[in-house]
Formats: structure tokens, sequence, C-alpha cells
């Protein structure tokens, strides 16, 4: 081949990297999962990739495996509990998470009661079995924060040897809208108080159709901790925000973390995603590349209550990262 060619080629073969993918990425199929809001995706260390997130009847929880993100879609999704008849856990069963703890799985999620579907809280599931998708999966109740209001989106993550707890919530004093808060937690079943405010609505693009904060997401790199957040109301409004503090800071200390006056994401009608939001993190099968896991809707416009459409599927990008180390997660991407 002469250097012409070589080099045609070689221009060629940049031209066909999608938008916003990293070295070695070539994309991703989506959406990954249709109609599942809401996603958690982790690479776990035997390989896989195990997803869970909101189905649309708010009924169940589900989790599915697959060795690629692209292999989520068609894995097959086992129930591995569904909600009460009655009282507390029995409504609006949300935004599941799973995680492995000291050699358990655990599911954290947010549930209603079947009798006052909009008094919501956080859960946890517990199962000892290596597979989360054998063994039992037994129910270790509320898991507290301090107060009782409205509180959903729980996630937790370990930093510097101590696991914290970042979760969504209306404030003691009854305030308007969801705030987001972060504790220290003793083991994987309690909190360490006092829990402390990182985030409120404050900016016109957090209060649209609802003053809301809610679904955190950690990603630790480049000397940051990172948290990501959703906010508005979850039609084409919902839009993603971010907060940062060093690595070495006080977590705890609402002074460390400083919040992007603008969303990182937000729909897009060149691409035709629209409400992106409620994201977790993982990487590729080689830790190389981050990915940034959301979900979004591929129209605009919604007849009725946003929440009763079930049209919020999973995506993936992978993530850019800037000179400063600070992420760049830039449109989200058209379906594929």
């Amino acid at each position: 081949m002469n250097r012409p060619t070589v080099l045609a080629a070689a221009i060629l073969a940049l031209l066909a990297v999608p938008p916003f993918c990293a070295a070695g990425e070539t994309g991703f199929a989506n959406p990954l999962v249709r109609q599942r809001a809401d996603p958690h995706v982790t690479l776990h260390a035997d390989g896989w990739y195990y997803f869970t997130a909101t189905v649309p009847e708010y009924d169940r929880i589900e989790v599915r495996r697959a060795r690629s993100l692209d292999g989520l879609g068609a894995a097959e999704a086992k129930t591995v509990w569904r909600k009460h008849a009655g009282g507390e856990m029995g409504a609006h069963i949300w935004a599941p998470e799973l995680h492995r703890i000291d050699g358990k799985w655990y599911l954290y999620f947010s549930a209603g009661r079947a009798d006052k579907v909009w008094e919501i809280r956080l859960y946890v599931l517990e199962n000892s079995a290596d597979d989360p998708l054998e063994g039992e999966w037994v129910e270790r109740g509320q898991l507290r924060t301090g107060w009782e209001s409205f509180a959903l989106d729980p996630t937790t993550f370990v930093h510097r040897g101590q696991r914290y707890l970042s979760w969504t919530q209306r404030a003691a004093d009854g305030s308007k809208g969801t705030n987001i808060y972060l504790a220290k937690m003793d083991g994987p079943l309690a909190i360490r108080q006092p829990a402390v405010l990182l985030t409120r609505p404050e900016h016109a693009w957090e209060k649209i159709g609802h003053e809301v904060n809610e679904a955190p997401a950690v990603l630790v790199k480049n000397g940051r901790v990172l948290l990501t957040y959703s906010a508005s109301a979850t039609d084409a409004n919902y839009a993603l925000g971010l907060l940062s503090a060093p690595v070495d800071a006080d977590l705890l200390d609402p002074r460390s973390w400083t919040k992007s006056p603008l969303p990182v994401l937000r729909s897009s009608a060149a691409t035709g995603q629209y409400g992106p939001g409620h994201n977790s993190f993982t990487t590729s099968p080689d830790g190389k590349t981050d990915i940034l896991v959301y979900h979004a809707r591929n129209y605009r416009d919604i007849v009725g209550e946003p929440l009763r459409d079930p049209n919020r599927h999973t995506r993936a990008q992978a993530i850019r990262w800037k000179a400063d180390g600070m992420p760049e997660f830039g449109e989200p991407v058209a379906d594929r």
C-alpha cells in the first residue's frame, strides 16, 4: 500500500470514531436496554457486567448480566424480589443499585407504602451467595437516615478506607424540594450521624417542573471525588449536574465541594435525546475507559405525567477527560 493510500485510510478510520468515545472504544449499541430507567451497572471481578434498573411497572427488582454492555439488552432478566401486597415496600420500587460488600451482595432501593405511595424511604436487600442471580435475597429493612421524610436513590462507595452513603431526601424542616446528603456508614446497613447536606436546588435549571437534586453517583478520578446528580422534572428538562471535591478533602465538610453552575449533560435536539439523567459509572473490561451509563428518551414531548411514560431507555457513552482532569460528558449520543 503506498503512502497516500495509508494516510487516507488512517483519516477515514479517525472519522469513523463515534463522538465522545475514548481511544479503543467503538461506541455502544444504544439504547442498551429499552424501558429501563435509573440504570446501575457494576463490572464485577468475575468479568460480568451486572445490571439493575427501575422497571416501568415499579413493582419488582430485576438483575441481569452480560460479558459486554452491548449484551445487556438481550440478557435474561431475573426477578429477584417483588413489592409487598400491603404496607411498606408496597409501591414505587425505584432505582435499585447492586453492590458487593464484605463478601455479600446488597441491593439498595427506594419504595413507598402500598397505602401511601409517596411515603418513600430507603431499603436494603442482602444475599450471601457468590452469584447474585442465585441464593436468597433477605429483606434487611429500612436504611434510616436520621429523620423521616420523602427519601430515595441511595448509593454507596468507599473512599480512603471509609464507606459512605449518599442519597436524596426532603429536609427535616419540611422545606420544598429534594436535596442530596452524605454520611459515613457503619457497615452496609447503617449510617453514622450526622448526615451533611451537599447540594440543594438553587439554579434555575434545577427547578423546572419540580425543585429537584437527586440520584447521586460517585466516581473518583484524577485527584478528585466527582458526584453527579440529576435535577428538575423527569421530562425533557431532566439534566445532570456535577459536584467535585479534592481527593484528600474532608468529604463531610460541605465547603470541600464545588458545584458546577451549569448542567454537564442535558437534552439534545441534534442527537434526538431528551431528559438524560440518573446515571451510574462503569469502565471498559480492561478498566482503561470510564463509561457513563444513564437513561434518556428519544422524543421530547410527553402526554400526561412523565413518570407514567415507560420509554426511558438505558444508554452508555465513554467519558472524555479534559486537560485539567475534569470530565467532558458532551452531548447524549444518538441512537444507533
